[in-house]
C-alpha cells in the first residue's frame, strides 16, 4: 500500500519534504479489530506538532493523520460492530481504557502519533473506536469532523456556556469554523465573536453565522463569558483573557503551543488577565462519547465543511500550506475512491 512516512522529527521552515511516499505491507487486523480501506485523511496541525518534535511519535517511523474516513474492508476475529463495505470514520484516539476520562488515561493511544495512522490506503483500529459516519457527509466534508470537529464541540461544552451568554472564537481555521456552527445551533441566543489575522477568514467567519469579527489585538464590543482558542500562538492566551468578563472562562483547544512567541507570557499581569475568577482551561484528546455524541449531531445541523484536497502524495505541500496560516476550512488528502 501507499503510504506517507515520518521517519525523524524536523523544523518545517528548513525541511520541505518531512514525508516520504513509500510502499508498505497492508496491516493485519488483530482479534477485536477491523482494516479500513481509507478514501480521504484530514490534515491537523497536530501532526505539525508530531513531526516538529512537540508531540513526538513514541517510535519511528510512524504513518501520521487521525481524521481518517473508508470503508471496512476485514474484520480481526471476534470483531462485530462493522460489516464490510460499512462507511466509518476514526479520530485522535485510537484506544484507551473505555472510562469517561479515557482522554487523560495513561492507556489512551493516539492515531498516527502511537500507531499508525490514515496517511495511507489502509490502516487497522479496535471496532470500538471506529465511528459511522452520517450519510449527508461526503467523504472530504466528513474527515474534519473526526478530530477539528469532535474536539471543538469536547471545548465547547467546556465552556460551560449557556444560551445568550457570549462566546469568543480566537483563530477560524478548521476546528473554529465547525465549532461555530454547532454554538449557533445549540446556543441559538449566544452572540459568537471571532478574532482571526486575515480578512479573508473575518468575512468567512460573517458567512457562517458570526456575530461580530476582528484581529486578534482588537477588544471585542462587550467582556465575553467564554472564549476558545484554538490558535498555536501564546499571544491570542493573553488577548483572550483581556477579552472575558469576571468568572469567564478561557478553553485552550491545541495540543501543544509553539514556542516563538512565548515571551509574551511576560506580559501576564494577575489583576488585569486573572483575577476576579477568571479561568483557564485546556482541552486535552477527545473520548469515544465525543464522537458518539457528536458526528449525529454534526449530521443533524448539518454542518458545512469547507475543505481544501490534496493528492495523497502532495501531502507534504497541504503541512507546508497548514504551517503558513490563513487556512479557511480544513484540509483534505484524497487518498482512494470509495
Amino acid at each position: 500500500m501507499r503510504a506517507m512516512l515520518l521517519s525523524k522529527i524536523v523544523d518545517l521552515d528548513e525541511s520541505t519534504a518531512p514525508l516520504e511516499l513509500v510502499d508498505l505491507p497492508v496491516p493485519q487486523p488483530n482479534p477485536g479489530e477491523i482494516l479500513i480501506r481509507i478514501a480521504v485523511c484530514g490534515v491537523c496541525h497536530t501532526e505539525l506538532d508530531e513531526i516538529e518534535g512537540r508531540t513526538v511519535p513514541p517510535r519511528l517511523p510512524v504513518i501520521p493523520g487521525h481524521q481518517v474516513v473508508g470503508r471496512v474492508e476485514r474484520l480481526g476475529a471476534g470483531a462485530s460492530r462493522h460489516q464490510p463495505g460499512d462507511r466509518v470514520g476514526v479520530g485522535w484516539i485510537h484506544d484507551s481504557s473505555g472510562a469517561n476520562d479515557e482522554n487523560l488515561s495513561p492507556q489512551f493511544v493516539a492515531t498516527g502519533r502511537d500507531v499508525n495512522g490514515g496517511y495511507a490506503e489502509f490502516m487497522t483500529v479496535p471496532e470500538d473506536y471506529a465511528f459511522p459516519i452520517p450519510e449527508v457527509f461526503s467523504d472530504q466534508e466528513a474527515a474534519p469532523l473526526l478530530c477539528a470537529g469532535a474536539v471543538g464541540y469536547r471545548a465547547l461544552k467546556l465552556t460551560g456556556l449557556k444560551d445568550g451568554e457570549r462566546l469568543g472564537l480566537m483563530g477560524f481555521g478548521g476546528s473554529a469554523h465547525l465549532v461555530l456552527q454547532v454554538a449557533r445551533f445549540l446556543f441559538p441566543e449566544s452572540p459568537v465573536l471571532v478574532f482571526a489575522r486575515s480578512p479573508a477568514t473575518r468575512e468567512f467567519a460573517l458567512r457562517l453565522g458570526a456575530t461580530w469579527t476582528g484581529s486578534p489585538h482588537d477588544r471585542a464590543p462587550e467582556p465575553l463569558h467564554a472564549i476558545i482558542d484554538t490558535t498555536p500562538a501564546w499571544l491570542p492566551v493573553i488577548q483572550s483573557l483581556v477579552n472575558l468578563r469576571p468568572g469567564g472562562r478561557l478553553v485552550i483547544n491545541a495540543i501543544r503551543k509553539e514556542d516563538h512567541d512565548k515571551d509574551q507570557l511576560r506580559n501576564l499581569d494577575y489583576g488585569t488577565h486573572l483575577w476576579m475568577e477568571r479561568e483557564i482551561r485546556s482541552v486535552a484528546n477527545v473520548t469515544h462519547f465525543d464522537l458518539e455524541e457528536f458526528l449525529p449531531l454534526a449530521g443533524q445541523i448539518p454542518l458545512q465543511v469547507q475543505v481544501q484536497t490534496y493528492p495523497l502524495e502532495d501531502a507534504n505541500q497541504a503541512l507546508r500550506d497548514l504551517k503558513r496560516g490563513a487556512v479557511q476550512g480544513a484540509k483534505v488528502l484524497q487518498i482512494g475512491v470509495q
